[in-house]
């Protein structure tokens, strides 16, 4: 087996702008659930609305890049209004229920064929990264090499632009979580009650924490679009919300550095197992009955999701994170 092309394809697939994007996304949903203890399952939904709002004013209505960027930020707060205004009253539960249908509902409304004059449908929405492009300081048809991993000047740029993201963004996160309202955060999530005891307007800092976590996961989505230059409805599944509390569960929950080692150690470990099924079917190393070259695919998620039992059940709170904060309260 070629081990050098497995390890720089797994160190490549751990570090490209597809992996900082999902870093991004996994570090707002940390902010919602690390740091506030609100059971967010519709972080796609947040991504999917900055990817789609970007793509669309700029694709359809020739928008300003900057007023692009505004529509952004507002249709993720807006989305954080809807959906906390009625339930962060509530059971921390409901607001995991209507955050998973919502983010479903925003799923197949761009899927939808009868809108597809807006979105694309299932055929997404193109030609509306020309700004990203004319930022590229390299030539987008340039190769440069990573090891043996080849990219272009386009993915190189976004490689990097994504990385920049989330460290400003985690230095930010960082920053918040240790002023005072970060502290307020992590009395709501450890009990409410004696928080609100203490005259602390709950709601209040549970819609700041939900609009914080909601923008930095639109941010998230928009460049994990940008960087394929297409927005496609199939990103935006739950798949990439469950993903990402992987992600945040591997790095550490309630930690900053918690969803960048995460990505890491996720986006590393799941192409560095489908190399090696890959090569040893190719070279008849596994059993037929186990592994052929129309299953590896699948057997990579099964071997990546027992590790991932393996570490919840001996290291519950991930690799950096804090037994004592791995508690949220339903009641």
């Amino acid at each position: 087996m070629n081990w050098e092309l497995i390890f720089w394809n797994a160190l490549y697939t751990a570090i490209n702008a597809n992996a900082a994007a999902y870093c991004l996304v996994a570090t707002g949903l940390n902010v919602h659930v690390g740091y506030t203890g609100l059971l967010n399952f519709g972080q796609a939904g947040f991504a999917a609305v900055g990817a789609y709002a970007f793509a669309i004013t700029i694709s359809e209505y020739q928008w300003r890049v900057p007023f692009a960027l505004c529509l952004v930020l507002g249709a993720s707060v807006a989305l954080a209004l809807a959906l906390g205004v009625p339930t962060l009253r509530l059971r921390a539960d409901y607001l995991a229920i209507v955050t998973i249908a919502a983010s479903e509902i925003i799923r197949y409304f761009l899927n939808s064929s009868r809108f597809t004059w807006l979105t694309g449908g299932s055929n997404g929405k193109n030609g509306w990264t020309g700004w990203f492009q004319d930022l590229n300081p390299w030539p987008n048809d340039g190769r440069y090499k990573l090891g043996v991993q080849v990219i272009d000047g386009y993915r190189l740029f976004m490689m990097v632009l994504g990385w920049s993201l989330v460290l400003l963004i985690a230095l930010l996160v960082w920053a918040l979580m240790r002023s005072p309202w970060g502290r307020v955060l992590k009395s709501i999530r450890e009990d409410e009650d004696a928080a609100r005891s203490l005259g602390k307007n709950v709601l209040a800092f549970k819609m700041q924490s939900l609009v914080l976590g909601g923008v930095i996961g639109s941010i998230g989505g928009l460049m994990l679009s940008a960087q394929t230059q297409s927005a496609q409805p199939g990103q935006y599944a739950t798949t990439l919300t469950f993903f990402a509390f992987t992600i945040i569960v591997l790095g550490g929950i309630g930690r900053v550095k918690g969803p960048i080692v995460g990505t890491l150690i996720f986006f590393f470990v799941i192409q560095l197992v489908d190399n090696l099924l890959d090569q040893s079917v190719r070279n008849d190393k596994l059993p037929d009955w186990l592994v052929d070259s129309t299953n590896f695919s699948v057997v990579k998620l099964i071997v990546v999701g027992l590790a991932l039992a393996g570490l919840v059940v001996f290291r519950p709170q991930g690799i950096f994170g804090d037994r004592r904060e791995q508690v949220f309260d339903v009641r």
